[in-house]
């Protein structure tokens, strides 16, 4: 399966559009749709430090760009993308209309890129190791 991702980049250059028009976007797309109200946003979990939502978001963006892309230089540029792209994002909320910057949002952001990212190098150690 991680096979199909390497072969069509534009699944994660699509995945980072939709993500990049949803974080951008005034108001709540999802909540435009379920609620009929672009201010509510709905909530997966419950939040406990950080935003479950955001983790789950990064989370996904993540995996999908680590089956993307597997060499070396292409890794350690994948990596400092996806924490420049969870800052700059959450940043960009204060500049938006109803939307505002939030320190649970941003820890959220990158708690989820960057759990991927310990994962993605034990993984691989661990086949290094291994071999």
């Amino acid at each position: 399966m991680p096979n199909i991702f390497n072969k069509y980049k534009f699944i994660f250059y699509l995945c980072n559009l939709v993500l990049v028009i949803f974080y951008l976007y005034p108001g709540s797309i999802f909540g435009c749709f379920l609620y009929n109200d672009c201010k509510i946003q709905p909530q997966l979990t419950s939040d406990f430090i950080i935003s479950s939502n955001h983790f789950y978001v990064f989370c996904l963006i993540s995996i999908i760009g680590f089956f993307t892309y597997r060499k070396g230089e292409q890794i350690k540029l994948l990596i400092i993308y996806l924490i420049l792209l969870s800052i700059f994002l959450e940043i960009f909320h204060m500049f938006i209309p109803d939307r505002s910057f939030e320190y649970s949002d941003l820890f959220g952001n990158l708690a989820g890129s960057l759990v991927v990212i310990v994962l993605n190098y034990f993984i691989r150690n661990y086949a290094k190791f291994k071999n």
